[in-house]
């Protein structure tokens, strides 16, 4: 193993059929208003956590909520996962703010997330 740790988990993505509910139900589980709040997109901030919704599951077609470790460095932490037996799902891509991310599946095909901040 490298020495590429990671920071924890600290962003989920769940996947909804109907935002506007799911953003309702949300709010009053979390306490807080939604911290970005878009058609494609709404993202909530509580206790040092970021839990975000994405209608459809977005472009990536997600079917279940996916777990998002932060790390230091993508490429690494992604190599060793994959050296490990772990399989690319999708690339290291940017989606905004120099953040990137990529996720990948365990050997029992559970979807896995990673994200490094600028």
């Amino acid at each position: 193993m490298t020495d590429s740790s990671t920071q924890g988990i600290k962003t989920v993505l769940h996947p909804v059929s109907d935002l506007a509910k799911a953003k309702a139900v949300y709010a009053a589980l979390l306490g807080v208003s939604p911290q970005a709040d878009a058609p494609y997109y709404v993202g909530f901030e509580a206790e040092g956590q970021h839990i975000g919704l994405v209608p459809g599951g977005g472009p990536e077609g997600m079917t279940s909520p996916v777990a998002y470790w932060h790390v230091p460095d993508i490429e690494a932490k992604l190599a060793e996962v994959t050296a490990a037996g772990a399989t690319l799902k999708d690339p290291v891509r940017e989606v905004g703010g120099g953040r990137l991310v990529a996720t990948f599946s365990d050997p029992d095909d559970n979807v896995l997330g990673l994200i490094q901040d600028p």
